[in-house]
C-alpha cells in the first residue's frame, strides 16, 4: 500500500493535502478504497456546507455497501471534485489524485497521524 509522505491520515481512513495554514484537499486513503471494493457512486457534499470533525461530510456507495466518508478536519466545504461523479472509480485507480472537497478556515487537525504512523496504526 502507498501512503505518501506529504499527507497527514486520519484514524477512519481519509488524507489530507494541506495547501496552506487554513485550507486542504480531503480524499480517503488506498487502505479505505481497498475495503470499500469498487466504488460505483459518490454523493459529494455541497459548496457552502460546514464539517465536523469525525462527522460524516459524504458517502461512497461499492458493490460492497454505501459507506459514510468521515471528515477529518472542521471547516467549510470550498470545492467539490465533480469529476467523480461521472467517474467515481477514481477514487479506486488513483486514491491519492482524487480528492473528494477543498476545505476552507480548517481547524481541528492536530489529531492527524503522519505518514508513519498511519501505517503503523492500520498494521495493528
Amino acid at each position: 500500500m502507498n501512503f505518501p509522505a506529504e499527507l497527514k491520515y486520519s484514524k477512519s481512513h481519509e488524507w489530507v493535502k494541506l495547501l496552506d495554514d487554513t485550507t486542504a484537499l480531503v480524499g480517503i486513503t488506498d487502505f479505505a478504497q481497498g475495503e470499500l471494493g469498487d466504488l460505483v457512486f459518490i454523493n459529494l457534499p455541497i459548496v457552502g456546507d460546514a464539517v465536523t470533525k469525525e462527522e460524516a461530510f459524504c458517502d461512497v456507495e461499492s458493490v460492497k455497501a454505501v459507506s459514510d466518508v468521515m471528515s477529518p478536519v472542521t471547516g467549510v466545504v470550498a470545492e467539490v471534485n465533480e469529476a467523480l461523479l461521472d467517474a467515481p472509480e477514481q477514487l479506486n485507480e488513483a486514491p491519492y489524485d482524487a480528492w473528494i472537497a477543498k476545505i476552507d478556515q480548517i481547524t481541528d487537525q492536530e489529531e492527524l497521524m503522519d505518514a508513519a504512523a498511519y501505517e503503523a496504526f492500520i498494521a495493528q
